[in-house]
């Protein structure tokens, strides 16, 4: 995969993200309160800057209670 296919994908993960917590209702301090990281790591996984691990991302799909599945639909 080449570098922009990445930052490509990266992007349209964070936006899926951001797309599911807010249909939630919940702000980025609210989830990173929740899971215990910082509101600046959360950006930048939302704004693709960034990749989650697998354990943030299991975090972040029971936070918003989806499945890690969920947070992939449509990428």
């Amino acid at each position: 995969m080449s570098n922009a296919q990445e930052q490509k994908l990266m992007k349209a993960f964070g936006k899926r993200i951001s797309e599911v917590r807010k249909s939630r209702g919940v702000t980025q301090q609210q989830l990173a309160e929740h899971i215990n990281m910082s509101v600046v790591a959360i950006a930048y996984i939302e704004t693709g800057k960034r990749w989650a691990r697998l354990g943030t991302l299991n975090k972040i799909a029971k936070s918003l209670k989806v499945t890690v599945a969920n947070l992939f639909e449509g990428i």
